[in-house]
Protein backbone atom coordinates (compact mmCIF):
# COMPACT_ATOMS: atom_id res chain seq x y z
CA UNK A 1 0.00 0.00 0.00
CA UNK A 2 0.90 3.22 -0.87
CA UNK A 3 0.94 6.65 1.15
CA UNK A 4 0.45 10.13 -0.94
CA UNK A 5 -0.88 13.63 -0.29
CA UNK A 6 -3.64 15.07 -2.03
CA UNK A 7 -1.30 17.34 -4.14
CA UNK A 8 1.54 13.79 -5.05
CA UNK A 9 -2.14 11.84 -5.87
CA UNK A 10 -3.70 14.97 -8.62
CA UNK A 11 0.01 15.10 -9.76
CA UNK A 12 0.80 11.36 -10.02
CA UNK A 13 -2.59 10.43 -11.09
CA UNK A 14 -2.19 8.77 -14.14
CA UNK A 15 0.31 6.48 -12.46
CA UNK A 16 -1.71 5.73 -9.56
CA UNK A 17 -4.52 4.96 -11.85
CA UNK A 18 -2.31 2.35 -13.83
CA UNK A 19 -0.54 0.70 -10.36
CA UNK A 20 -2.12 -2.20 -8.80
CA UNK A 21 -1.45 -0.68 -5.35
CA UNK A 22 -4.04 0.60 -3.09
CA UNK A 23 -3.16 4.29 -2.17
CA UNK A 24 -3.45 6.48 1.45
CA UNK A 25 -4.30 10.04 0.39
CA UNK A 26 -3.82 11.79 3.38
CA UNK A 27 -4.67 16.19 3.51
CA UNK A 28 -2.38 17.56 5.91
CA UNK A 29 -1.08 14.66 7.51
CA UNK A 30 -5.04 13.32 8.30
CA UNK A 31 -6.27 10.58 5.81
CA UNK A 32 -8.76 12.19 3.13
CA UNK A 33 -9.21 8.83 1.36
CA UNK A 34 -8.83 5.71 0.22
CA UNK A 35 -7.98 4.86 -3.64
CA UNK A 36 -8.65 0.78 -4.77
CA UNK A 37 -7.07 0.73 -8.42
CA UNK A 38 -9.78 -1.41 -10.38
CA UNK A 39 -8.13 -3.76 -12.81
CA UNK A 40 -11.24 -4.24 -14.72
CA UNK A 41 -12.27 -1.90 -17.92
CA UNK A 42 -15.68 -1.21 -16.19
CA UNK A 43 -17.61 -1.76 -12.97
CA UNK A 44 -19.98 -4.48 -12.26
CA UNK A 45 -23.72 -3.43 -12.42
CA UNK A 46 -23.85 -4.45 -9.16
CA UNK A 47 -21.62 -1.33 -7.94
CA UNK A 48 -22.60 1.03 -10.29
CA UNK A 49 -26.61 0.46 -9.00
CA UNK A 50 -25.10 1.24 -5.82
CA UNK A 51 -23.22 4.09 -6.45
CA UNK A 52 -25.48 5.84 -9.23
CA UNK A 53 -28.09 7.03 -6.48
CA UNK A 54 -25.62 8.11 -3.74
CA UNK A 55 -23.72 9.99 -6.81
CA UNK A 56 -27.39 11.13 -8.34
CA UNK A 57 -28.36 12.72 -4.89
CA UNK A 58 -24.50 14.32 -3.95
CA UNK A 59 -24.85 16.09 -6.88
CA UNK A 60 -28.17 16.97 -6.52
CA UNK A 61 -27.93 18.77 -3.04
CA UNK A 62 -24.32 20.52 -4.43
CA UNK A 63 -26.09 21.63 -7.02
CA UNK A 64 -29.15 22.98 -4.76
CA UNK A 65 -26.68 24.46 -2.30
CA UNK A 66 -25.36 26.66 -5.46
CA UNK A 67 -28.26 27.68 -6.77
CA UNK A 68 -27.68 25.67 -10.38
CA UNK A 69 -30.02 24.93 -12.39
CA UNK A 70 -30.58 22.06 -14.81
CA UNK A 71 -31.18 24.13 -17.66
CA UNK A 72 -28.17 26.51 -16.76
CA UNK A 73 -25.64 22.85 -17.03
CA UNK A 74 -27.23 22.25 -20.66
CA UNK A 75 -26.71 25.51 -21.85
CA UNK A 76 -23.15 25.68 -20.57
CA UNK A 77 -22.47 22.36 -22.27
CA UNK A 78 -24.05 23.32 -25.59
CA UNK A 79 -21.99 26.53 -25.56
CA UNK A 80 -18.73 24.70 -24.96
CA UNK A 81 -19.78 22.28 -27.21
CA UNK A 82 -20.38 24.62 -29.69
CA UNK A 83 -16.84 26.37 -28.98
CA UNK A 84 -15.27 23.27 -28.89
CA UNK A 85 -16.73 22.73 -32.71
CA UNK A 86 -15.67 25.74 -34.19
CA UNK A 87 -12.37 25.97 -32.47
CA UNK A 88 -11.50 22.23 -34.16
CA UNK A 89 -12.84 23.33 -37.75
CA UNK A 90 -10.39 26.39 -37.47
CA UNK A 91 -7.46 23.99 -37.40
Amino acid sequence: MKISTVREFRDGASSFLRSKDPVLVTRHGRLAGVFFPRPEASLPIELKRELFPILSSELARQLKRRGIKEEEIISDFRSWRKNKRETGRRR
